[in-house]
């Protein structure tokens, strides 16, 4: 990124001051590699963010960030509703609520070494994976329309849980204001036979090691410990999801264009929170968000069948889901007045600090988890989130690595049974029904997710926790 546009605030904070049509500033986190690293697409594509009608704060770009569908994956905007607020399909993205769950298993690593290769095929047998993968759940328009409208919560009631995981879940399973009629007939479709499956692109499953611990008290609180193993599951709303983004990207530029709102890029499409394609685009958004959150939700049952087959005494026990992909409705005190905004996550996770109402009792006093995915084949981590970040980025943090290099660079320069191979000599097991897709992923074609954290906790989004190196990576 051309830094000559930045103004340097301090080691991880960078400003781009309102100038022209912008109607705030852009606050970018970052150290100075990571800047030097981001390409002036992102600079570019948050600045014309904050053109956009009723922003407030700030467009706020988290240190993961890279080129994205109108708004910067790692981009984070409010909109005030009363100052003629937008909801933007682009800056929710195309994937709702794609999101990550973590699973403490009561396993330490030499339990899984004796297994590994034998469980890792287990689990690319039980979860589907891969384009247009489809799994054994078969939704009739009824249980469709239950789907949709309940979310974890549903999957749970029909057998594919426990009650005890809806409290570990972001909106405790079900997001609210879900409005199933405002998914298409082909959106529906495509989701029909996807429930369970794990989708393609960056997405994945994969046991982990606790391989350090930066902060007991709350990594006690989540229930981790140095040596310990654990499962983490990244996967969203599928094809469903994809849909309801595709058709309302249509929609929302005629919107636009109705509403006299300039667009300085048709991938910014949006309408007024208060029109009726922006109510009806909310309605489909937070079905999606069920959607994913249903979908999880199945695959963590999934899951644990496997790992009952090999230790049949482990439990697996949620310790939190977060989706990174989403708009919602918060109060946040923006500019010295408390505002009820819709929030744009696109590629940042919520990152809630100590006392906030919306965090489970069990650590409410800790603050709310934060799972950061690695690349393939390298760590992971868990922060927590911090009073301060509703201040620094209304409560947001990175979500994980982000792209340094196109899918298409990185299938030119990797070859996928190579990184297969060398992950293995590492001792990683890489599963995936495709090497194409294991090259577009390789850990080489994402930024340094260690720099990455440093700047989330250094910059005050999130806090360290514990980092998690993988052993098993089913990938998509």
């Amino acid at each position: 990124m051309d830094k000559r546009q930045l103004e340097r605030i301090d080691e991880t904070l960078w400003r781009i001051a309102p100038k022209g049509g912008m109607r705030v500033p852009v606050i970018i986190f970052a150290d100075e590699a990571l800047i030097e690293e981001m390409d002036d697409k992102v600079a570019e594509q948050a600045i014309n963010v904050t053109t956009l009608p009723g922003i407030v704060g700030a467009c706020y770009v988290m240190p993961d960030a890279h080129w994205g569908y109108g708004f910067p994956i790692g981009g984070v905007a409010a909109f005030d509703p009363g100052e003629g607020g937008v909801v933007s399909a682009g800056g929710v993205g195309f994937d709702i609520s794609c999101g990550v769950r973590t699973l403490e298993t009561g396993l330490r690593r030499d339990h899984i070494e004796p297994v590994k290769k034998a469980l890792a095929e287990a689990l690319m047998s039980a979860v589907p994976v891969g384009v247009g993968s489809q799994g054994q759940i078969r939704l009739d328009d009824r249980e469709m329309e239950a789907m949709l409208a309940g979310g974890a919560q549903w999957a749970v009631e029909r057998g594919w849980g426990q009650p005890a995981d809806l409290d570990r879940i972001e909106e405790n399973g079900r997001m609210a204001g879900a409005d199933p009629k405002q998914v298409s007939k082909k959106a529906r479709q495509r989701q029909r036979q996807e429930m369970g499956t794990l989708g393609s692109g960056n997405h994945y499953l994969e046991v982990q090691e606790v391989e350090r611990v930066f902060d007991p008290q709350a990594a006690a609180a989540f229930g981790l410990h140095e040596g310990d193993m654990v499962v983490t599951i990244h996967c969203g709303s599928r094809g469903l999801g994809h849909q309801i983004g595709t058709e309302f990207m249509k929609k929302m530029q005629k919107a636009a264009r109705e509403a006299g709102i300039a667009l300085p890029d048709r991938e910014l499409a949006c309408a007024p929170l208060d029109s009726p394609v922006g109510k009806s685009y909310l309605g489909a958004m937070r079905a999606g968000i069920n959607c994913a959150l249903a979908n999880r939700q199945i695959i963590t049952h999934l899951v644990r069948q496997v790992f009952s087959h090999f230790f049949p005494h482990a439990d697996l026990r949620l310790i939190y889901d977060v989706s990174h992909n989403t708009c919602k409705q918060e109060s946040h005190e923006i500019e010295g007045k408390r505002r009820q905004v819709y929030v744009h996550r696109k590629g940042a996770t919520r990152a809630f600090g100590p006392g906030h109402p919306a965090i489970p009792g069990g650590f409410r006093q800790i603050g709310q988890p934060v799972i950061i995915g690695g690349s393939m084949g390298t760590a992971s981590y868990i922060l927590v989130g911090t009073r301060e970040g509703e201040q620094k980025a209304l409560s947001s943090a990175c979500h994980g690595a982000g792209r340094r290099l196109s899918r298409r660079q990185a299938h030119k320069t990797w070859q996928g049974q190579r990184v297969v191979s060398d992950l293995e000599q590492q001792g990683v097991i890489v599963r995936s029904p495709s090497f194409r897709g294991v090259a577009e992923e390789a850990p080489g074609a994402y930024k340094d997710v260690d720099a990455v954290v440093r700047v989330a906790d250094k910059a005050g989004l999130a806090r360290l926790v514990a980092r998690l190196r993988p052993l098993v990576c089913i990938k998509g």
